[in-house]
């Protein structure tokens, strides 16, 4: 063997032991006439030392060693004279009686530390090397853990995992399809799923009941750091359920997850909320709901006073911020040069300042007076010492600015902590949105979400008004304010989703080509079902504190779509598009 004990195994009981490891070299030091040698697995580190009276070819080979060294050695275990509270084994090392070099290292292009020297782009080209890191290991131990968990529960549950293919026809699911080429079909081409969604759908047809799978999806889309073009969904379905069935379901293993993984109870049951309530109250379908700042309409004591820009808006809101009236003008203007932002949008942002002495001023006072300001206060639930900011102009909109502020608000005042949870459902959700790029309805979630029941006669309805007011059967689970995991009771007769298709602008000829098995599948006594998927990848980040689901991937991709390490996407040589029957046209 080539070792008999991991680097993290060994304690102070384990005194006198003769042990072989094998692992790779943290780092090697002459202290006197000692060597010392902390060796490293995925498990830990333990401390190897050479004495000083050690055979010269033992000395000579410990001196010989480099970082990353990797090697074999075998020894005693002893007690440590200088102990090492902060490592599991500092309380023992190893007298070594052998070094072997099992394999030389290059000098690494960056430190193998927690805190590497390494900026992000030469970590992702040498990411077997950062893998070796122990954040990256523990993460990645996070996310075999969640996976087991998960399976734990769902198999507890009677549900079944089932694997769906990767190669499937074109759907149209809000984002772009990877498309592969068929070289037995010419001119023909696969894509890649964005969700197994007709698949599990028709897997309930079949009469599955209770499926599951870990499954990986894909989305041409635009990538930031909790997004890539290909990710993990925890992928679930069930049948003859109503939506209070799949929440407490899935509720139910949210609360194992957190309490077997993380130790944590999350609240019981868990809060939920309508869509509008979150747009209305937060600016937002994922609202964090760990602190206050909630949004308020103040259109009606806004308007009226002379100031066409909010005269002029169809709406007019506020967020109160607690204690910040002693703001600096500094502080203000920034966060208004922050809310003009391209990514926020907003024309300007008015401030009052509700002061401790009991004085109130504004950036337009000429407009307002004191008892003005205060009533568009107290609609905006201030108090004295707080400072208020206003946004104005289409509803949704500026809701969403407001929302976008809030957050924004939440960072700089360290109100949005990693190590408080907050879980909500989402429901009610508009089944539909107007597009006006494309002058048609498109299907807010995606065209197998059924309409709540009360819904249906204005699902019917060929009034755009009547559009507006149906709802989804859908639902949303937020945790601090991202969205992990959504789902919805499925369309399962073909007229209902004929009539979707209807609506959409999917025409006969088009949803018989696209979705015409799914469409034959519901003909054949299709149950009533619905279900949801939850992002693994980012279940994983929220629950090891971190922003980025780039460090639970083991291989993941950049901004740019790129894997740098291994250099794809890449080129094809000529001999491949022939066998495909492709010639390429260069980029503009």
């Amino acid at each position: 063997m080539y070792r008999d004990h991991t680097c993290g195994e060994l304690r102070i009981s384990d005194a006198g032991k003769k042990v072989t490891l094998a692992g790779w070299v943290q780092r090697s030091r002459k202290l006197g006439g000692m060597t010392f040698i902390d060796l490293r697995d995925r498990y830990g580190i333990t401390q190897l030392v050479v004495e000083a009276d050690a055979p010269a070819e033992l000395v000579d080979a410990a001196n010989g060693l480099g970082r990353e060294f990797v090697i074999q050695a075998v020894g005693t275990v002893v007690e440590r004279a200088s102990k090492n509270p902060k490592m599991p084994t500092g309380d023992i090392e190893i007298k070594l009686d052998t070094i072997k070099v099992l394999n030389a290292s290059l000098t690494p292009p960056f430190t193998i530390e927690d805190n590497s020297d390494g900026g992000e782009d030469l970590r992702a080209k040498y990411r077997y090397l950062d893998l070796r890191r122990n954040p990256l290991q523990k993460a990645l131990q996070l996310r075999h853990r969640i996976c087991h968990e998960t399976r734990e529960y769902l198999d507890s549950k009677g549900f079944l995992e089932i694997e769906t293919p990767f190669l499937i026809n074109s759907t149209p699911e809000g984002a772009r399809d990877f498309v592969v080429p068929s070289r037995m079909n010419p001119g023909t081409f696969y894509a890649l799923p964005q969700s197994p969604q007709t698949l599990k759908q028709s897997l309930m047809v079949a009469g599955m009941d209770r499926y599951f799978q870990i499954v990986k999806c894909f989305r041409d889309e635009d990538l930031r750091a909790d997004r890539q073009p290909e990710f993990t969904q925890i992928d679930c379905e069930m049948s003859f359920v109503e939506q209070e069935d799949v929440l407490n379901m899935f509720e139910g293993m949210m609360r194992h997850l957190f309490k077997t993984v993380l130790g944590v109870d999350i609240p019981n049951p868990i809060p939920r909320m309508s869509w509008f309530d979150g747009m209305d109250k937060y600016g937002s379908d994922k609202p964090d709901i760990r602190y206050g700042m909630l949004l308020h309409e103040v259109t009606g004591q806004a308007q009226g006073h002379g100031f066409s820009v909010f005269d002029g808006s169809k709406y007019v809101g506020a967020i109160a911020v607690p204690g910040a009236a002693g703001w600096s003008r500094k502080q203000t203007d920034e966060l208004t040069e922050w809310v003009k932002r391209p990514q926020v949008g907003a024309a300007g942002m008015v401030t009052v300042r509700l002061n401790e002495d009991g004085s109130v001023k504004s950036s337009v006072d000429k407009f307002f007076s004191p008892e003005d300001l205060l009533k568009i206060a107290g609609a905006a639930e201030a108090k004295t010492g707080d400072l208020l900011l206003i946004l104005c102009g289409d509803k949704r909109k500026t809701q969403t600015r407001l929302g976008q502020l809030r957050i924004e608000l939440g960072n700089r005042l360290g109100l949005r902590k990693p190590d408080v949870f907050a879980p909500l459902w989402l429901t009610d959700f508009p089944l539909f949105e107007w597009n006006d790029e494309e002058n048609k309805w498109d299907a807010l979630h995606h065209p197998f979400t059924a309409p709540k029941p009360e819904h249906l006669q204005y699902y019917y309805s060929d009034k755009p008004e009547d559009i507006l007011k149906v709802c989804a059967n859908a639902y949303d689970f937020v945790l601090n304010g991202t969205e992990l995991g959504g789902g919805s009771i499925r369309i399962h007769n073909p007229k209902d989703q004929e009539r979707m298709f209807q609506i959409i602008g999917i025409g006969k000829e088009e949803a018989e080509r696209k979705f015409g098995f799914l469409i034959n599948a519901f003909r054949y006594g299709a149950p009533p079902h619905g279900g949801l998927a939850f992002g693994l990848d980012r279940v994983c980040a929220l629950f090891g504190g971190s922003d980025s689901i780039r460090d639970y991937i083991a291989f993941p991709k950049n901004n740019q779509g790129k894997d740098i390490m291994l250099g794809a996407p890449g080129i094809i040589d000529q001999k491949q598009l022939d066998e495909l029957q492709l010639d390429l046209r260069k980029p503009e």
